[in-house]
């Protein structure tokens, strides 16, 4: 399912999905906060949480402590995040002038220890070099998952598209959640989305929620940079470890896989 954003976010936080709520079969309260300096967000849920700043500048207090986060872009600049355990309230105040702050929160009883993460913590790599023809080359950042940290109940990271290139091919799905949430450099670009059977049209501030057991392979459109935040929701009992591929799209990575006829 896509959700649009027509106009800028407004400032404060705009709610996309919620446990509660709205779209409350992903698992997860999902929502962009939009903050000028000086201004504050106040997050006390009994909640996991997850902060991860899209740009901008914010300091985020929790347990006596103020922590300060600055990040220039997205496109270049590798995660900055906190994630929180439900008895730990929090408060996040803008220090630049115009930053965006994605807050992902799920339920989770475990009280593990708030973690900031930025830098080293955040595990980059660059995917799909060397195969397909380089269709799928692409740089991938992990922040969370289960095996970075064990206890918490969301997997998330970015992707950052070169223009034109692929990601989630061959195409897979799993039995979790996900939520996809976009931006493109410049803003006027587009993706295509697989989402099960049906096409979807990624544009700039779109939010695409994943369906369990839907494949969701995705595609830049020439001349434009996409990047999408992902964030997958464990479930109880089964967390996730690794994607169920199509079976029918493996040979295309397989050494000496020939993509074209012989004349």
């Amino acid at each position: 399912m896509r959700i649009t954003q027509d106009k800028d976010f407004e400032l404060g936080y705009t709610e996309i999905t919620a446990l509660d709520g709205i779209h409350s079969e992903m698992m997860m309260d999902f929502g962009v906060l939009r903050l000028n300096t000086g201004m504050e967000f106040a997050d006390d849920k009994q909640l996991e949480r997850v902060f991860v700043l899209l740009y901008g500048e914010i300091e985020v207090t929790y347990d006596g402590q103020t922590i300060r986060g600055k990040r220039e872009t997205y496109t270049n600049d590798t995660i900055w995040c906190v994630n929180l355990p439900k008895n730990v309230p929090a408060v996040i105040r803008g220090v630049a002038e115009d930053s965006q702050v994605v807050i992902v929160r799920t339920e989770n009883d475990k009280l593990f220890a708030p973690a900031v993460r930025w830098g080293d913590q955040i595990v980059e790599e660059v995917r799909g070099k060397g195969c397909m023809n380089e269709a799928g080359t692409r740089i991938v950042r992990t922040a969370q998952d289960k095996r970075l940290t064990p206890d918490s109940n969301l997997m998330f990271g970015e992707d950052m598209h070169y223009p034109g290139k692929w990601s989630g091919f061959p195409s897979h799905s799993h039995a979790q959640p996900e939520i996809y949430f976009y931006k493109f450099y410049p803003e006027n670009g587009f993706g295509l989305l697989r989402l099960g059977d049906e096409g979807v049209l990624l544009e700039h501030n779109d939010t695409v929620l994943i369906q369990p057991d839907k494949v969701h392979p995705q595609v830049a459109a020439p001349g434009y940079a996409m990047y999408y935040l992902w964030v997958i929701r464990h479930l109880d009992g089964n967390p996730y470890l690794s994607p169920d591929f199509e079976e029918q799209h493996l040979w295309v990575e397989q050494p000496g896989a020939k993509y074209w006829p012989d004349c």
